[in-house]
């Protein structure tokens, strides 16, 4: 039986390492990637769908098959406005899990991140925890929620602050241990191939995952 999976966020660190695996493994037969503008890759398995994410509810009938990977998300550097980050971040995950259940997608998973509080006071973490929440009600068969700490990869863009980051958490890697394990930082690819699995698994319910638990799964 054909297989067929969706990507949001295929250009991104996570979602890249997803595509590529989904395309290169067994497992799914199609791979439909929603994208702002063509991204400059072929293969047999791949469709790209180029779609306003602000009008996602019109490509609905397009936005077909058997799970739906959310890896959007954006930085307070490309994305200064707080209400168009909360868009990409909060509202386009939510209308993509609308859609979902009103076309009988029976999975979704979205990379959120670790510390999303709906009652956190900083806007990024309670952010996380706002999508996640709505998520919930949403009412999807299967909800896999990926919360990483800090990831690693080489992104496209020049982060600084990020490449600072890298360096201190290989110096604190090794000291996070028990149950410290989960603020260990984690590479895209391990988080890719956590949501792959698990979506061969179709495991129904509500599941949350922290990075500890994440690189068990991979």
């Amino acid at each position: 039986m054909s297989k067929k999976a969706i990507i949001a966020g295929a250009s991104g660190l996570t979602g890249s390492s997803l595509l590529e695996i989904l395309l290169h493994e067994p497992g799914y037969d199609e791979v439909l990637i929603l994208v702002r503008k063509e991204l400059p890759l072929q293969h047999p398995k791949l469709k790209q769908l180029v779609v306003d994410f602000d009008k996602l509810d019109s490509y609905a009938h397009e936005i077909t098959g058997d799970v739906i990977f959310s890896c959007l998300g954006s930085t307070r550097k490309k994305t200064p406005d707080l209400k168009i980050y909360r868009k990409i971040d909060h509202d386009y995950p939510v209308q993509l899990a609308q859609i979902a259940l009103k076309n009988k997608i029976g999975q979704f998973h979205l990379v959120s991140s670790m510390g999303a509080d709906a009652g956190a006071s900083n806007f990024y973490t309670k952010m996380k925890g706002e999508t996640e929440d709505d998520l919930k009600k949403v009412g999807l068969p299967s909800l896999q929620i990926y919360r990483p700490a800090f990831i690693k990869g080489d992104r496209k863009e020049h982060r600084s602050m990020e490449g600072t980051l890298t360096v201190v958490m290989k110096l604190l890697d090794h000291l996070l241990i028990g149950s410290l394990k989960k603020y260990r930082s984690i590479s895209a690819p391990t988080i890719a191939r956590a949501m792959f699995n698990q979506s061969l698994k179709n495991t129904p319910g509500v599941h949350t995952y922290l990075s500890d638990k994440i690189k068990e799964l991979s």
